[in-house]
């Protein structure tokens, strides 16, 4: 069994999280520079069985995809042409920044280390990975 992992892609930066093998536990691992994803990623799935890329998927509050799927697109065409055998799963990630910051106030994170984006990435990944996963639970 292979990992899953699953991105919060950004702009500028984008937060990556994975699984274990197992596909029972997900944790964040790390925040790229977007113009560099896609390296990231054919080295990481070289390294690491993966059988799975999740990725979040943004919308509005209504349901209907937001701005920033104007550069999720061609991230995703790009992504498939360099891994066609990967599958790609989209998954809503409305919320997860503001999850992943009650997370880091929960944590007992300070103030500034909570300011660091990067950071907030990286947990926002492993929200939208952790939704899928029991997703996936309270379907069996």
């Amino acid at each position: 069994m292979g990992r899953i992992l699953a991105i919060d892609f950004g702009r500028k930066r984008s937060g990556i999280a994975v699984t274990d093998t197992l596909q029972i536990v997900a944790n964040g691992l790390t925040t790229v520079p977007t113009h560099t994803l896609i390296d990231f990623l054919q080295g990481y799935v070289q390294r690491e069985p993966v059988e799975l890329i999740v990725v979040g998927q943004p919308k509005q509050l209504n349901g209907q995809p937001s701005e920033s799927t104007k550069w999720l697109e061609p991230f995703l065409n790009r992504l498939r042409k360099v891994m066609p055998d990967m599958p790609l799963v989209m998954w809503d990630e409305r919320f997860t920044s503001v999850i992943a910051h009650r997370a880091m106030i929960d944590g007992g994170m300070k103030k500034m280390d909570r300011r660091n984006k990067e950071i907030v990435d990286t947990i926002a990944a492993a929200v939208i990975l952790n939704d899928y996963l029991q997703s996936r639970r309270s379907t069996l």
